[in-house]
Order: structure tokens, then C-alpha cells, then sequence
């Protein structure tokens, strides 16, 4: 199809995708998007908006003619597709898939003209989004955690799903367009959240985290930057401006003392066993740098350069314009703890720990990390039962390293470059506060108890 649209220097276009024809000589039309001379091919998915219900019964009447449909995409044979391709397809049933086509490309180009600045990214989260327009809250959440999930981002993916479903049972509602997310909305969604709750199957009430009620709502707050709906007004912002604040979460700033970290590894672990294992993985995340659970999945022995870990945080790697490595010394505990749980024999593209394991899919990583995270929870509370000291989960081992080493004299900036931090301030923010019994030293030296 020659008929093109240009718009912020985006193109919207149906084209043959002759990259992958299919066995039974047919082949599928595909949406192509072109910006900056990068292409980019997206199916044409058989799911109507509103306005384009007329269109796919159409497109399902002529299939009966052509055999035009593929699943839910559209795939031609070689004499179909060459008619109508052309200015004038002679044929009814070609003239009218021509048309049906030409609807999908008008709305691929109304989407990109609607857009202030173009990304392929944000072009697929509006144009799958199951709404009539673009002004649908919970598609546009719904079409988010689609794209992320298929670009293997599957955490992030799962935060989406969350926020939407949360949002759909403070509404009651399937639907929500954007110019109902007012200041008042918001405060009261938050006020609902935080709010205890009667879960079923469980005796008592429970009650969300600042830290979940910031998260839905950076997501919500994230998709109204994307879509920026006409005349809708944005409350997002600072309070002292009557606007929305997203409320930040509170972290918890634990951090096990080095004394309690030893306790810790003195642990008596049968050997060969998961609470052997879940302990040492926790100390090979305090003691290569913080990293986390994820990190410590990926790594590969070809990571292991000399008595070094290089690798850039799984975290980062796909939000930073320009890779950070992260240098890890390898200490004599962690070599024990890769010569007691690692693959053997140690090649270079083998993963180093028994975790995810080759040809692994995004969704199955997911599962697998998260089984691994709890694991490692579920054993590291009765280990620190047994040692009578705080509860120490994966995310503590992150923040002991970082606490300890401060502690111990090492500078904020070592710290945050160990870290794998593009900023001083991130830091700041995981490093916990000195122990109780630091504060109250020196909080007796002020004026010092004496007998009366």
C-alpha cells in the first residue's frame, strides 16, 4: 500500500512482511511505523475498537472469499495481495480489505500526530490500547504491561497488572477515562489504600505500604506523560500547588550490624541443603556489592575476569543512555560459596548458580527469581530466629553492605560507585541510620550522669 502519512517525521504504512512467508505460500500484511529511517513492523490485530466494528465483520464476511485470516492477523496469497496492493484493485472483496486497510493505517497516523514527541514505545502502548479513543485510564495501563511483558520486562509488567486491577476495584468500574483522575481522586484512592482491609482467607485486616500506594501511582503518573490527553487537566505536581503529590515510600532503612553479618556466616548450614544454600546466596549478595537476586541469577562464569565480577545490573541496563560496569572483588568467601553451589564444569557461557538455566524464557526468569527470593527469605528468618538478631531478607544484604562499609570509614562516593549508583543522592538514601546504641553514646556525652 503506496498511501503514506507523514507526521513529526513518523510514517504509518501497511505493508507485506516478505521476512517470514508462510508455509501455505500466503503472506501476513503488518503495520510498518518508520522514524528517523528506523522501521519497525507490528501485526495488525483482529481486535476492533469501537469504531472499527463494522470494518472486522467486514474483513470476517470477504475472509470467507480470500481466506484471508491467519489467527487473528491478515495473510494473503500472492495473487490477493498483488491486487490489493494496487491503486484499484478491480475486485469487490479487494476493494473493500483495501479500505479496511487504509482504516488501520489512518489510526497508526492519528495516533503518531497526537503525540508531542514520537517514540516507538509509547506508539504501541496507545495504538493496542483496547480503548475507543486514547482517554482510557485502564487500557492504557493494560496495553503498558502487554509491551513490557513482551519486551521480557516482566517486574515491571507485573507492577502495571497490579496497579490496574487495584485501581478497577477502588472504581468498581472496567473503564476510566484520564479527565476523571482529578487531585480528589487521587488523595482518596490513596486514603483507600491505605486503608486496613478484610482479605479473604485471612483472619485479620491488612493494610497497603506507602511504598505500593507511590508505586500504582508513579505508574499512573508515568502513562498520563505518555499520552498527555487533550484538555484534560494534569494533577500531578507539587501540594503547595493544590496539585497531586505522589507519595514517596518509606524504605525501611535496615542494615544488619558487621558483628550480626558474622553471625550470620558462623551459621551451621547442613551441607547439601536449601538452608545452606539460601544463606550462602544471601552473604554472595552482601559481600559482592549489594547486588541482588536477579543480578546474582545472570551472572555467567564469563563475568569473572581475574579476581573480579564485571556486570551492569540488570536494574540499569536498559534505562541508562550509557552502560556502568560494576567491578566486584571476589573475596575468599565468595570463591567458596562458587566452588560449593556453582555449575561445574565452569565454562564461560554457563550461568554460574543452579538458577535459570539456558533458552530460559522472560516469564519463566521471573518465576524462577521470584521462587529463589522467597526461598532465601523464608530461610534467612529462621536462621536470624536462631542467631536472635533482626530479620534479614535480600534486600537487606543491599543496604548491609552499604551501611558497613560507611561504618567502617569507606567514602559515600566508593560506596556509590560500588553500588552501581549514577547519583551521590540514591546513596544517601540507602545508607541507614546508625544503631541505636551508636546514637545513645553519643548522646551521653552531652551531659554525663552523675551521683547526686
Amino acid at each position: 500500500m503506496k498511501v503514506e502519512e507523514k507526521n513529526r517525521s513518523a510514517v504509518a504504512a501497511i505493508v507485506p512482511d516478505k521476512r517470514y512467508p508462510l508455509k501455505n505460500g500466503r503472506t501476513t500484511l503488518k503495520l510498518r511505523i518508520t522514524h528517523n529511517r528506523v522501521q519497525r513492523l507490528y501485526p495488525l490485530i483482529l481486535e476492533p475498537k469501537d469504531q472499527e466494528k463494522q470494518s472486522i465483520a467486514d474483513i470476517r464476511k470477504i475472509s470467507l472469499e480470500l481466506g484471508i485470516l491467519k489467527g487473528r492477523s491478515i495473510a494473503l496469497l500472492p495473487a490477493d495481495l498483488k491486487q490489493v496492493m494496487k491503486q484499484n484493485p478491480g475486485k469487490d472483496t479487494h476493494v473493500t480489505l483495501k479500505t479496511i486497510l487504509e482504516e488501520y493505517r489512518k489510526r497508526a497516523s492519528e495516533v503518531i500526530s497526537k503525540m508531542s514527541v514520537f517514540s516507538f514505545d509509547d506508539f504501541v502502548t496507545i495504538y493496542y490500547s483496547k480503548a475507543t479513543d486514547s482517554n482510557d485510564l485502564f487500557s492504557i495501563l493494560e496495553a503498558s504491561a502487554k509491551q513490557f511483558r513482551e519486551a521480557g520486562k516482566i517486574s515491571t509488567a507485573v507492577t502495571y497488572a497490579c496497579s490496574l486491577n487495584s485501581l478497577k476495584e477502588f472504581t468498581g468500574k472496567e473503564q476510566f477515562p484520564f479527565e476523571s483522575v482529578t487531585v480528589k481522586f487521587l488523595k482518596d484512592y490513596e486514603k483507600w489504600m491505605l486503608s486496613p482491609k478484610l482479605i479473604k482467607d485471612r483472619k485479620k485486616a491488612t493494610t497497603n505500604s506507602r511504598t505500593t500506594v507511590s508505586m500504582y501511582l508513579r505508574n499512573v503518573r508515568t502513562v498520563f506523560n505518555k499520552v498527555k490527553p487533550a484538555g484534560v487537566l494534569y494533577p500531578f505536581g507539587k501540594s503547595k500547588h493544590g496539585l497531586y503529590a505522589v507519595p514517596k515510600g518509606k524504605n525501611s532503612k535496615k542494615a544488619l550490624t558487621q558483628a550480626d553479618v558474622a553471625k550470620i556466616a558462623a551459621y551451621e548450614a547442613a551441607r547439601g541443603t536449601m538452608e545452606e544454600k539460601c544463606r550462602d546466596y544471601w552473604l554472595f549478595s552482601y559481600l559482592c556489592n549489594g547486588i541482588n537476586i536477579k543480578d546474582i541469577a545472570r551472572l555467567k562464569y564469563e563475568n569473572i575476569k581475574g579476581d573480579k565480577i564485571i556486570l551492569v545490573r540488570a536494574k540499569t541496563a536498559d534505562t541508562v543512555e550509557e552502560e556502568t560496569n560494576i567491578e566486584i572483588m571476589i573475596t575468599r568467601q565468595a570463591s567458596q560459596i562458587i566452588e560449593r553451589h556453582g555449575n561445574k564444569p565452569a565454562d564461560g557461557d554457563s550461568y554460574i548458580f543452579p538458577i535459570l538455566y539456558q533458552g530460559i524464557t522472560p516469564n519463566d526468569e521471573y518465576r524462577l527469581i521470584q521462587q529463589t527470593v522467597r526461598n532465601i527469605n523464608d530461610n534467612m528468618t529462621n536462621i536470624c530466629k536462631v542467631k536472635e538478631i533482626d530479620r534479614a531478607t535480600t534486600y537487606t544484604a543491599r543496604h548491609s553492605f552499604a551501611t558497613v562499609l560507611k561504618r567502617s570509614g569507606a567514602s559515600v562516593e566508593f560506596i556509590s560507585e560500588s553500588l552501581g549508583h549514577k547519583s551521590k543522592q540514591t546513596t544517601m538514601n540507602y545508607l541507614a541510620n546508625f544503631e541505636d546504641e551508636e546514637k545513645k553514646r553519643w548522646a551521653n556525652v552531652l551531659l554525663p550522669d552523675t551521683e547526686n
